[in-house]
This record gives structure tokens, C-alpha cells and sequence, in this order.
């Protein structure tokens, strides 16, 4: 027997309604799916002013309303996170150019001729310096505290930066020598580099624009070091001046062991002495990028003739030479003390006893 809907003896060979003539249009169930148009069940006919049919969302249809709302969460998202940036707790300062570095060289002239000795430990052990710690170790970092705005970390940084700067600008023999500038250079504030560079291109004598305000140079036409090992002494200050800023003051005094240029070494040597006194100033973003700002820097040098020109390097007058002494008289560079002095004349404390 055929089964139930279906004759007897089978549907007849190319009648209508063979199972050959319907399969294209058999409704698979993806194509159900997929449909865009769903019948209401008989129950839901049932309701007052109903539809036969529903229409069903396309898929591009949900697709377009999640774009929406994930490009609507990514645009709070990002407000939030500029809104945050623009009224975090800790407020943004002001944008301010770094002021211009002043400075002030002072020569200091020897009372008679300048000592001297083959015996550099003699040298050293006769001064004022003999006491003295040889290179960087001479250059202590004090005992640093938190202030109101800055902490403990933020007030090492601020030294340990003014430090390096003294060192990279007094001891590195390729600086005193006048063969580099850079290690001292990329210490700076950025807002202080054109000035940097226009001492060095274009020097000046008007307390703005000398080389030797920046760091020690000695002429290496005539001066050569004799000892590498450079003595020093002094002091490291640091104070917060307002919520944005850190100052360190630091007051120290150099020794150079020096010989003429391209004499061999039984040739005399003699000393000499540098104080340097600078002030730096940093803001959050210095101490950030291991920078400092230069506000002014005082030096006294000597033994120098009062008419040599220290603005582009020093010019030492060596063992056996002398200069008119001129000033006042007894500068000593190893005192404290303010130095207001055009030219000041050499203690002679301050020489070593031979």
C-alpha cells in the first residue's frame, strides 16, 4: 500500500504533482530562517487589527545598531578619559620659558710669581686642597626630605641632577680641554639650549653669552692637565620655592693640577683653582627628564691675569709666571662669601707653600 495522501498504487509516472516536479521550491530550514517575513500563529490572528505577517530584523540590520552603539561607548569612553586628563587633582602648571642664564667670571691675580713643582702630590698636600676628595667623590649629595609638593625621590632626582651637571661640566677632561660640550648640554632645559649654543658660536662679555660661564675651559693651545685626578670640595642646597618648583644651590671649589701644553712630564706644575656657584631650578618636568634650569652662575678663577679674556676659555698663568695683581686685595676662592668683584687679587693662602 502507498502511504497515507499518496494512491494505491503509487503516484503515476509524470503526473502532476510528482515528488521531480516540487524540489525546487522545498523550503529548507536556513531558508526559514532567513526569512524576512515571519505568519503569526493562529492565536496571534486572533487579536484585533493584527497582521498576517511579522517583519523579522535582518542581520545587517542588527549589525548596524551594534556599530552604532559600540562607536556611541568608545566616544564616552574617550570624553571621560580627556575630561580626567584636563581636571586631574594634581592641576597642570602653566607653561613657562626657562630666563636666561646670568653669569659672572671673575679673574683672580696672583701677588708674585705662581708656585710650582714636578711633584704634583706636593702640590696638593702644601694647599688648601690638600684634604680635598679627588673628582665626583668630592661632590656629596646631603641628606634629602620630602617638602610640601615634592617628595623625598623628586628632591634626590633634583641633586643628583645638579650633581651631574657639575661633573659633567668641572671634571670630564674633554670639556676642560674645550674638545666637547655636549655631556654638559643635554643636561639643560631645553628653553635653555639656544643660549647654550649661541655662547659657543658667537661669545660674549655681556653676562649672558660666555663659554666659561657654562662650564671650565681651560686654552689647550698652552694648557694641558697635568693630573687627571681633579681635587674638589663644597656643598649641595636644596628648597622647594612654590608647589611647581625646586631650587638647589650648590657652592664649590675646584683644584687643577696644570703644565704647559706638549711639556713632558718633568716640566714644574702648578695649581689651579676654580669656585663655582650655581643655582638650578627645576620644574616637575625637568626632574622627569634628569634636566635642569641654570638661573645663574658665579665663578672665581685664578691665578689669571685681571686682563686676560675668560670669556671664551681660561688662560692660566702657569708655574713661574706673574701678573699685576689688581681688585681687592686677598681674594681667596676656598672663603664663603659673595663675589662682586670685576677682578680681585690672588691670597696668598690660597697658593700652595713651596
Amino acid at each position: 500500500m502507498g502511504g497515507p495522501g499518496e494512491p494505491p498504487a503509487g503516484t503515476p509516472e509524470g503526473a502532476p504533482g510528482g515528488e521531480d516536479e516540487y524540489r525546487s521550491v522545498v523550503f529548507d530550514e536556513s531558508f526559514v530562517r532567513a526569512a524576512r517575513l515571519q505568519e503569526f500563529s493562529a492565536r496571534e490572528r486572533m487579536g484585533d487589527h493584527a497582521r498576517a505577517v511579522r517583519r523579522r530584523p535582518t542581520p545587517h540590520r542588527r549589525l548596524s545598531r551594534q556599530v552604532v552603539v559600540l562607536v556611541v561607548l568608545i566616544a564616552v569612553a574617550f570624553g571621560t578619559a580627556i575630561y580626567m586628563g584636563v581636571r586631574h587633582p594634581y592641576g597642570t602648571p602653566a607653561a613657562k620659558r626657562p630666563d636666561p642664564l646670568r653669569m659672572t667670571v671673575i679673574p683672580l691675580a696672583p701677588q708674585g710669581r705662581v708656585p710650582g713643582s714636578a711633584k704634583i702630590p706636593d702640590l696638593f698636600a702644601k694647599s688648601p686642597a690638600a684634604q680635598f676628595r679627588v673628582g665626583a667623590g668630592g661632590i656629596n649629595l646631603p641628606a634629602a626630605r620630602r617638602t610640601d609638593h615634592f617628595s623625598e625621590g623628586q628632591v634626590v632626582s633634583a641633586l643628583a641632577t645638579a650633581k651631574d651637571y657639575l661633573v659633567q661640566s668641572s671634571l670630564d677632561p674633554e670639556v676642560l680641554m674645550g674638545r666637547a660640550v655636549r655631556p654638559a648640554r643635554i643636561l639643560l632645559d631645553p628653553g635653555q639650549l639656544d643660549q647654550f649654543d649661541r655662547s659657543f658660536r658667537h661669545p660674549a662679555a655681556d653676562g649672558r653669552h660666555a663659554p666659561t660661564g657654562w662650564l671650565v675651559r681651560f686654552d689647550r693651545a698652552r694648557t694641558a692637565l697635568a693630573d687627571p685626578g681633579v681635587r674638589v670640595q663644597g656643598s649641595l642646597r636644596a628648597s622647594e620655592t612654590d608647589k611647581d618648583t625646586l631650587e638647589v644651590a650648590s657652592d664649590h671649589t675646584f683644584v687643577y693640577a696644570l703644565r704647559p701644553a706638549r711639556a713632558d712630564a718633568r716640566a714644574p706644575a702648578s695649581l689651579f683653582t676654580v669656585r663655582r656657584e650655581l643655582h638650578f631650578r627645576f620644574d616637575r618636568d625637568d626632574l622627569r627628564m634628569h634636566q635642569a634650569e641654570l638661573l645663574t652662575s658665579s665663578v672665581q678663577a685664578g691665578p689669571l691675569a685681571c686682563a686676560a679674556d675668560t670669556t671664551r676659555q681660561l688662560r692660566p698663568l702657569l708655574a713661574g709666571e706673574k701678573a699685576k695683581a689688581g681688585g681687592p686685595a686677598g681674594t681667596d676662592p676656598y672663603a664663603t662669601g659673595d663675589a662682586t668683584a670685576l677682578c680681585g687679587t690672588l691670597a696668598g693662602a690660597a697658593q700652595p707653600s713651596l
